[in-house]
């Protein structure tokens, strides 16, 4: 079904929503790594309250995908099922400063802007998020974190709405976080955050933040097309170690390549394909797993179907 049938199909359903709905949209114009397949229908809603609306008028069914800013995103060729949900910054993307140390912050916020926000309010303890290329939303999910600092170290209270629309609030205990994971279902869309930090001179807050800036310059290929680090660290190591390890810096697949800056940074040179970004990282797996018996687990979210009925085999990065 187009994205166009299914919009059709849906009518009247949809008629009151003040947001943006696109069929057949190129999430290769969203993700980071500029590659993947056509969404049915984006939908960029205009508020909290037109979310909610929307998701209550499509029926159980019909899929609904939850996307960030598209920093570790990788879409396959075969596109996206039903709708794609992605929030819009004049809606979501706010910093409220609401007391001395706590700010309350839209879930598509860029990470960098919401340092950035407790640097000009005084608010410690959020300078690792300028090295964070991504937005809140997706920091919540998976407790981003950076330079020894974890989202969970700043999260108050996490507000959501399910897939029927209702809205929850989770408390910091609620999350369930642990490293790069939080225990709310996925179906859990975030919308906003209470967050807490401390109070520090804007000079020392500044300093952490250009320290940030001159690791992420100095190690990371942050100009290229990219979706940051790709892999999970292991217990006990570091991904970058067990790839570098495993020969794979500089390993190339059509147009996708293992930095050979971080060997844990994937990136498109050019012409990659979602499908050679995901096949270069499952070689990358397997010759890992081979070389050390260590199982490297994505970082990067992989979503949508592959084109044409071809797969990946997890692990043995062979075509199917």
């Amino acid at each position: 079904m187009s994205g166009a049938e299914l919009l059709n199909r849906l009518g009247d359903r949809l008629s009151g929503l003040r947001g943006r709905l696109t069929p057949d949209a190129g999430m290769d114009k969203i993700t980071w790594f500029r590659a993947g397949g056509l969404a049915d229908v984006l939908f960029q809603p205009a508020d909290e309250e037109d979310l909610a609306a929307f998701l209550k008028a499509v029926p159980a069914d019909i899929p609904v995908t939850m996307v960030g800013i598209g920093s570790n995103l990788l879409v396959r060729e075969g596109g996206i099922r039903g709708f794609v949900v992605r929030l819009s910054a004049k809606g979501f993307g706010q910093a409220e400063i609401v007391s001395e140390t706590h700010i309350r912050a839209g879930a598509a916020i860029p990470d960098k802007r919401l340092a950035a926000a407790a640097l000009d309010a005084g608010i410690g303890g959020f300078h690792f998020y300028h090295g964070i290329p991504g937005g809140l939303g997706g920091a919540l999910r998976i407790n981003a974190g950076a330079n020894g600092v974890e989202t969970r170290e700043r999260v108050v209270e996490v507000r959501a709405l399910d897939r029927e629309g209702e809205p929850h609030v989770f408390s910091n205990a609620d999350m369930g976080y642990a490293y790069r994971h939080s225990a709310v279902p996925g179906g859990m869309i975030f919308t906003s955050a209470l967050m807490e930090g401390y109070r520090e001179d804007r000079e020392i807050i500044r300093k952490e933040m250009d320290a940030v800036q001159h690791h992420r310059e100095t190690v990371q290929p942050i100009r290229e097309k990219t979706g940051g680090s790709t892999f999970k660290n292991p217990p006990g190591s570091s991904a970058w170690k067990e790839v570098d390890k495993a020969g794979c810096r500089g390993l190339t697949i059509g147009g996708a390549q293992m930095s050979p800056m971080h060997c844990n940074f994937m990136i498109n040179t050019g012409t990659a394909s979602g499908y050679d970004l995901e096949y270069l990282g499952e070689t990358v797996r397997a010759r890992v797993l081979e070389h050390s018996g260590i199982r490297l687990e994505w970082e990067i979210k992989r979503i949508g179907d592959f084109k044409e009925g071809r797969k990946i085999d997890p692990f043995l990065g062979q075509m199917l």
